[in-house]
């Protein structure tokens, strides 16, 4: 990664695409050579559907994998994927799917239902390690028995009917659970290939996947580069004949690139441009069900306190911080979901430097003395070395805190945002499915993504009871309660704003690219116009 944010972004074609600037997606004249390049901020930790947690990877996961169902692109939700089809039974609890005829991994094997029992117990299995098994087990009836508590895969409801037909039994009325299913928690995997490779199934020349495309070449900290799968059962929909992600972490360097025509499409816009990227028509904002936020390692000496989380949080002026800091139109936050259909937020501290001052006198640190330097960790990127820099003052002015900062790479954050070494970390979260759950579910205990290792049993109660009932103001309610225990009571992360998407790419010159309310964008049908 060092060696990328070094290189000029002139030189990023030549370097990365092996192209000259005529051949690239931009400027090829010949409309059946269509490629496509994207600045994806950082270098992926994994293909590993089981192993991903981050938007770098599952923007490579949506080229290479396909699940039951996949993202509309204009509105995110459900459309059939490797399923042509599926009913709800009656009472809402049970899901049948009908797989498609003739849909087949990358090497010829077919998919069949039974594919799809294998995978999800794949995902399931403790021994896996996957990152996101917590949201099958908070859906899938049994599911979360033989994920956690030592239960037999038999446990888990669901079933292959026949070739073509999988059924899964829910642990209730779950109204987002098919939405929730093109997360590649629920990604069918070639176990054929697991079960020969190991480990070792995601390397060139092992891999097989089902998406529209599949891997032609990835050299770490380099370029990733996938190719048309022509065992793909959408194929006459994919016109792009290559797509090659950049791992560059420098959006200045990204941003300069882009100007020169030899990237395509920029996820990451230099937050200290954003003047500039205002004036432009291909900068692409809009409003995202997403948060911003820092997890709180709740079981820190001295951040178990309450009353330090919310001082920390109280302190800061999160419209200044919005209107003078990152400039892009996004709401302040003092709660961890945002506004999702009729769901309406926790109130949360609010912003309230007097009552934060008490609260950090009242945990034994009035104006700060006696507390101990405690340390943000963030991953590289100018947006949250910016932020981080604001809240490091902030506190210093507001409350008398010294904070020092820790930058990472991507991979080594994400594990030491999980260790009990982090104190506070950088996060943020797009929403995987449009519900308030989505967001909650990170703070259960033992959860894959609970970084800041919260726990109240009356939280877990709360999250498991809406997670059976069927949608509605008396599930809102549900919700809302659980989260007013975790973030108003106990502070157990500190929100700082509701995300807006921002993406540098043409739309003058590329179809079936859409601003949409995840910021999820299929490869599908995606063409120059």
């Amino acid at each position: 990664m060092k060696k990328i944010a070094l290189i000029l972004g002139v030189m990023i074609c030549a370097v990365y695409s092996g192209c000259s600037k005529s051949e690239t997606a931009g400027g090829t004249a010949d409309k059946k050579t269509m490629e496509f390049v994207i600045c994806n901020g950082t270098e992926i930790k994994s293909i590993d559907p089981s192993q991903i947690e981050g938007v770098p990877e599952h923007r490579v996961y949506k080229a290479l994998f396909e699940g039951l169902v996949g993202h509309d692109p204009k509105t995110n939700k459900a459309v059939p994927g490797v399923a042509e089809s599926w009913s709800v039974s009656s009472d809402g609890t049970a899901l049948t799917f009908k797989i498609r005829q003739g849909v087949a991994w990358s090497d010829g094997t077919p998919i069949t239902a039974q594919t799809v029992v294998d995978s999800w117990l794949y995902h399931l299995n403790p021994k896996t390690g996957s990152k996101y098994a917590y949201m099958p087990g908070m859906v899938v009836k049994g599911a979360d028995n033989y994920n956690t508590k030592g239960g037999n895969p038999s446990d888990v409801a669901i079933r292959a009917v026949d070739q073509h037909t999988f059924e899964v039994t829910l642990v209730g009325n779950v109204p987002y659970a098919i939405d929730m299913m093109a997360h590649y928690a629920f990604s069918p995997l070639p176990i054929h290939i697991i079960e020969k490779y190991g480990a070792d199934w995601i390397k060139p020349g092992n891999i097989v996947s089902n998406g529209p495309f599949v891997l032609q070449e990835w050299k770490p900290n380099d370029r990733l580069v996938v190719v048309p799968n022509d065992k793909y059962w959408n194929k006459a929909n994919v016109f792009l004949t290559k797509i090659t992600f950049l791992p560059i972490e420098d959006s200045n360097t990204s941003y300069q690139a882009f100007k020169n025509g030899e990237i395509d499409w920029s996820a990451y816009p230099p937050l200290t441009l954003i003047d500039e990227l205002k004036l432009r028509k291909d900068f692409q904002v809009s409003t995202q069900l997403g948060s911003y936020f820092y997890y709180v390692n709740t079981q820190h000496p001295i951040l178990k306190d309450p009353r330090v989380r919310k001082a920390l949080s109280m302190s800061i002026d999160r419209q200044e911080l919005i209107d003078r800091v990152v400039k892009g139109g996004q709401i302040p936050a003092f709660a961890l979901a945002p506004p999702i259909g009729e769901y309406k937020p926790a109130t949360g501290t609010g912003y309230d430097i007097a009552a934060a001052k008490q609260f950090l006198a009242d945990a034994g640190y009035p104006d700060g003395q006696g507390f101990p330097t405690i340390t943000i960790m963030y991953n590289t990127l100018d947006t949250h070395k910016i932020i981080a820099e604001y809240l490091q003052q902030v506190w210093k002015n507001n409350l008398g805190v010294s904070i020092s900062l820790q930058n990472l790479e991507w991979a080594t954050f994400l594990e030491e945002r999980k260790s009990s070494r982090m104190e506070l970390g950088r996060a943020g979260w797009v929403a995987d499915y449009p519900d308030a759950q989505n967001f909650l579910d990170l703070l259960v205990s033992e959860g894959g993504n609970n970084d800041g290792h919260y726990s109240d049993p009356e939280y877990d109660g709360l999250i498991r009871q809406a997670a059976a009932m069927p949608g509605g103001p008396q599930r809102d309610a549900v919700l809302r309660q659980a989260e007013e225990i975790a973030v108003t009571r106990d502070q157990a992360i500190i929100p700082i704003y509701y995300y807006v998407s921002q993406n540098l790419i043409d739309l003058d010159k590329w179809d079936g690219w859409y601003a949409n309310p995840q910021d999820v964008h299929p490869w599908v049908g995606i063409k120059r116009k």
